[in-house]
């Protein structure tokens, strides 16, 4: 039985991966971490220093074209001849009536589960229609995000939870972290995710002013982009108020008590873990 535990390089898989390396759980084989290629630069330096604190190798694998330049690619269906959106970001869409929704997520299967599914199909060997449990994945989601727990879509994956089944939280995590003298892990998340809380947007603005200034010109960009699909006829934002992103004040966003964090509750128990 193969070990894999699945690094999305945020607080509690972190946590996880050097708890491991502590020996509170059992070592993995490797870890594994999927990059869609638009992670702030802070979770790109805490990877490479991480990665210098493990025993165990860490396997990096992508999609091979960035979340970003694939979710702004508009085709043409051979079948239909109709344009349509091949990869898609859950941005919220404000329609020309007014009415509010939100399009599609493609994000995570596409960029996240598929490229690990892929590399670890080919590291263990696994044959067409295997039926036995080849792999346990650790997943870093922590006692309260039990709602993100979900099992493997395949199987020959078996996902398990160490930090739920231990009863930790990702403050305690982060209690860990600290006293065993390792700095608190940046959130793990693209820096335009439209999973992020007014918070999260109001930190990234003032902490990463440049991952900020790009989530700017995506939002632009998608706009520019879903003008070319006929079919779609509302303006794409990333808050869920649909104003543009520099002209929201998220200081008043975040003192708005109906503006909860939908983040923690997506992303298929794989992002900004």
């Amino acid at each position: 039985m193969k070990k894999v535990l699945s690094l999305g390089a945020g607080v509690q898989s972190s946590a996880l991966a050097l708890m491991c390396e502590r020996g509170v759980f059992e070592k993995p084989d490797i870890a594994i971490f999927a990059d869609t290629g638009d992670e702030p630069s802070s979770v790109y330096g805490w990877l490479e220093h991480l990665e210098g604190l493990l025993s165990y190798p860490v396997v990096r694998v992508s999609h091979g074209e960035s979340l970003r330049k694939r979710s702004q690619r508009v085709v043409i269906s051979k079948k239909t001849g109709q344009a349509y959106m091949k990869g898609l970001v859950p941005a919220y869409v404000l329609s020309p009536s007014g009415e509010k929704g939100i399009l599609g997520r493609k994000c995570t299967y596409d960029h996240k589960i598929m490229p690990i599914r892929k590399y670890l199909k080919k590291w263990a060997n696994v044959r067409r229609a295997e039926k036995n449990v080849i792999i346990t994945q650790y997943m870093g989601i922590s006692l309260d995000e039990i709602q993100r727990m979900k099992p493997s879509q395949v199987p020959w994956i078996k996902n398990t939870y160490p930090l739920v089944d231990a009863g930790i939280s990702r403050s305690a995590c982060k209690r860990w972290l600290i006293e065993n003298r390792y700095p608190e892990p940046p959130r793990s998340a693209c820096y335009y995710c439209p999973f992020h809380s007014a918070r999260e947007w109001r930190r990234l603005k003032e902490d990463e002013p440049d991952e900020f200034l790009k989530a700017v010109e995506f939002e632009r960009e998608l706009q520019r982009a879903i003008k070319r699909v006929p079919r779609m006829d509302g303006t794409p934002y990333l808050y869920r108020s649909c104003k543009p992103l520099d002209e929201i004040d998220f200081d008043r966003e975040g003192q708005n008590p109906d503006q909860i964090d939908l983040f923690g509750n997506e992303c298929e128990g794989m992002c900004g873990l």
